[in-house]
């Protein structure tokens, strides 16, 4: 709603004599400028942006004042809603201004950018849906740089019919539309985004800077260019698989090569491939065009490079071994000497990412901290710094895979035992101060060389940090991050990956307090990770795949969305639905192995799953980890107890395992809630979040109503089963829980059979089939959507939930 009267802001004193550091930034500090805002709708965000971290004085008038005679630096026109012809007072007013002998900058926003349209005599026209969200991908004219923007808008400029002087200065990658336009000459410009977009994303607040610069320094405009580099056609491209399957190095990153080797051969690239495991997909036969069963270390990948003579290699999607391979190579002169091209993320931004001293400096470059660590390569200097640090800590090899080797410390004997395992996998030790019971979240960013910049999917830790995240359950997208921490972790992502220089795909890890806004970066897998391979299933946007075609030299504007293939790769998914990665586990078959999980990785697989609840999703993924089980129920670490010796009714065995987790925690916590434990009782011992716990809990109450139901009393209580279904009970899981009845009602369904009535006894899971089938209780077929529904999806890419109203798709037998 606009103002009805003149109002104006003044920026507030500075404490101490200190500017706000992004404003210091700016360059245009101390510097008075008189800034007009027509208000036809501001976001008050828009108001403190200018005033507080630009410090500008703003006069605020409303959308049909007559400003056309007052005196001001600069002219913003606000974002509103509605048909911009309507503001015909307005446009008038902006002309006149236009017309002045010397006229003043220009900014618009939104509705802005569209009565700036107007005033320069261009059309607009209605939209056929308009562009609403966070995550919408626009273009910059001049550098072909993209921004993902927030929007809310359904009219758009016509760019054809912009007078000759001027120009076009964004353009929205998904469906083409104009985002932006600009004076050829004169400091005129706007935007249809929302660039001050308090809730984000911030990509594109520098436009307010370039507004105020335009305004104290009218001859300092900068010329932007286009980044650009002669084309490399690669003719050959040796790609390092994953080596033999080991814990932490598995399908996952046969899945990326496999991906990999797809792209180059689209490409029209041949390809070469070293793997020493024939029992993997891209080793098929047909699939690479050379194969090389060798190990994946420098002596044999040197001979390989010899006789074949690559143009380029790809040495970040078979994990950390052929991560570490490729900069040995480097190290040793190989690459120089038989010109092999490093493709993708360059071997520096590895060794700063591994290394863990160089890393720390890169993130300290960039405002950021990681937990306070120090490296050393004897077990008496790693002594000596852990007692600097303080205990306890964190323990672990440098260049390790899966955390092998590492653990936590409370004192010196347990560090010397850890140090001395540490010096076996690695030259080096990394010893961090413990950020036990912190969060555990990250995000998976893909870059391009034109520095474009997107984070694909962000994931939360089920488990606090303290557990290798191969070894937790894994959430995606985060549920217990507020809209500000989201954007604040983007874009620190966005920030790092720039400065590292990664070209394709990356993931940085963070660790989050959950008593302050505090965070640090734990750290960046510069490669393909088993976390890339879960974001990909996740999302449905193919991270290794397209991260081979930056490598190739395409950027992300113009490669294809894979789920509506018709809108860009640059973009960022919205999900709709939330997925959930529960690893499994085979430590029974190695009786001296430590039962406990930490930092190490101990999992062999994983399975995902699918759904509109974390409950749902969570009791999918039970089942299918642990066929013996039917989702979260306290009867599957009764069986465990049972093959541990210790009393099921004693809460002694529980709280142990949920201070020291092993792999059945998440049914330990299920059994605690049985014998009478609260949420807070559970979080006190194993610092899960809250959130996940009481989502948890409403489970064990849907569970406890109906172990006190009979067959004939859940189908007299509809609500209950229709909740239970939502909270993702099996129907076998629901009839094991009702109690049994020894003769069967006499209400039964109208014409039906003796063979097909419950007849009483125990209930099984047909008995709950035939109940849903009766009320007309089934499950929605859904497909993959990422986009909000703003573009139709054509993905065959599925999942089933009672968390619907209507199916996405039409298959026979469901409509």
């Amino acid at each position: 709603v606009s103002r009805t009267e003149k109002q104006v802001f003044l920026p507030p004193p500075l404490e101490h004599g200190c500017a706000n550091p992004e404003q210091e930034a700016s360059s245009i500090a101390n510097k008075d400028v008189h800034i007009l805002a027509v208000d036809c709708g501001i976001k008050n965000n828009i108001i403190r942006y200018l005033v507080n971290i630009l410090r500008v004085k703003l006069t605020l008038v409303p959308w049909d004042y007559d400003f056309s005679q007052e005196e001001f630096d600069g002219l913003f026109l606000s974002n509103g809603p509605g048909d911009p012809t309507h503001c015909a007072t307005t446009i008038d007013h902006i002309r006149s201004v236009m017309a002045r002998p010397s006229p003043p900058p220009i900014f618009g926003i939104c509705l802005g950018n569209q009565l700036l349209a107007l005033a320069a005599g261009a059309k607009t026209y209605k939209m056929r849906f308009g562009n609403r969200g966070m995550n919408q991908p626009c273009v910059d004219l001049r550098t072909t740089k993209c921004y993902i923007t927030a929007q809310n808008h359904g009219f758009a400029v016509d760019s054809a019919s912009l007078p000759v002087d001027w120009t076009p200065l964004m353009v929205n990658a998904n469906d083409g539309s104009n985002e932006g336009i600009i004076h050829k000459t004169r400091p005129w410009f706007s935007v249809q985004f929302h660039p001050e977009a308090c809730g984000g994303p911030t990509d594109t607040a520098f436009l307010f800077h370039n507004f105020v610069r335009s305004i104290v320094e009218p001859m300092g405009t900068g010329v932007t260019t286009i980044p650009y580099s002669l084309p490399v056609h690669q003719r050959k491209v040796l790609v390092l698989g994953s080596g033999g399957l080991t814990i932490g190095q598995a399908g996952e990153f046969d899945y990326s090569g496999s991906q990999a080797i797809k792209a180059l051969r689209e490409s029209g690239v041949q390809s070469i491939l070293v793997n020493p495991n024939i029992a993997t997909v891209q080793t098929s036969a047909g699939y690479a065009d050379r194969v090389y069963f060798l190990p994946v270390t420098p002596e044999f990948v040197t001979q390989v490079i010899k006789r074949e003579r690559p143009d380029g290699i790809l040495c970040t999607f078979g994990g950390q071994t052929a991560l570490m391979c490729g900069v040995k190579l480097d190290e040793q002169g190989v690459l120089e000497k038989y010109n092999v091209r490093v493709m993708g993320t360059p071997i520096q931004a590895i060794m700063t990412t591994e290394d863990r001293e160089l890393f720390a400096k890169a993130v300290e470059f960039c405002g950021y901290k990681v937990a306070e660590s120090a490296c050393c390569t004897n077990i008496e200097d790693a002594v000596r710094l852990a007692k600097e640090i303080g205990y306890p800590v964190l323990v672990r090899a440098a260049f390790a895979l899966g955390g092998l080797g590492s653990g936590f410390a409370h004192d010196d004997d347990q560090l010397r035992e850890l140090a001395a395992q540490a010096l076996v996998n690695s030259p080096q030790i990394i010893i961090d101060k413990s950020l036990k019971g912190w969060k555990e979240l990250e995000y998976e960013v893909v870059r391009d060389a034109n520095d474009n910049c997107i984070t694909v999917c962000n994931m939360e830790n089920f488990d606090p940090v303290g557990t290798h995240t191969g070894d937790s359950i894994v959430i995606a997208p985060s549920q217990t991050l507020t809209n500000d921490e989201y954007f604040r972790l983007r874009e620190c992502a966005l920030k790092m990956i720039r400065h590292l220089g990664v070209v394709g795909e990356c993931n940085i890890q963070y660790a989050v307090d959950p008593l302050s806004k505090e965070f640090r970066i734990i750290e960046v897998n510069a490669r393909l990770s088993r976390s890339s391979a879960l974001a990909s299933k996740a999302t449905g946007y193919p991270l290794a795949y397209v991260a081979a075609k930056l490598a190739l030299g395409s950027d992300l504007v113009s490669l294809r969305n894979s789920v509506t293939r018709v809108t860009t790769a640059c973009f960022e998914p919205a999900l709709d639905y939330v997925v959930a990665k529960v690893p499994r586990w085979d430590l029974r078959k190695f009786a001296t192995v430590d039962q406990t999980i930490g930092s190490c990785m101990k999992s062999v697989g994983e399975v995902m799953a699918i759904g509109r609840t974390f409950e749902e999703v969570i009791q999918k993924a039970l089942r299918m980890v642990d066929e013996s089980c039917v989702g979260f129920e306290a009867e599957r670490f009764d069986d465990e107890l049972l093959h541990r010796h210790e009393d099921a009714n004693s809460l002694e065995p529980i709280k142990a395992e949920l201070a020291n987790p092993s792999p059945t925690r998440i049914w330990a916590i299920a059994k605690g809630f049985r014998l009478g434990m609260s949420v807070e009782d559970v979080h006190e011992l194993t610092a899960i979040d809250r959130w996940f716990l009481s989502k948890l809990y409403h489970i064990h109450l849907v569970n406890q109503s109906l172990r006190t139901m009979t067959l004939p009393e859940l189908t007299r209580c509809e609500v209950l089963l229709r909740e239970a279904k939502r909270t993702g009970f099996a129907d076998r899981q629901i009839a094991k829980q009702l109690r049994a009845v020894e003769i069967a009602p006499q209400s039964t369904a109208a014409g039906a059979s003796s063979e097909e009535e419950y007849m009483g006894g125990p209930v099984k899971e047909k008995d709950i089939r035939r109940l849903r089938k009766k009320i007309g209780l089934r499950p929605f077929v859904k497909q993959i959507d990422t986009l909000a529904a703003e573009f139709p999806a054509e993905t065959n890419y599925l999942y089933l939930t009672y968390s619907g109203i209507e199916d996405d798709v039409l298959l026979a037998g469901n409509g």
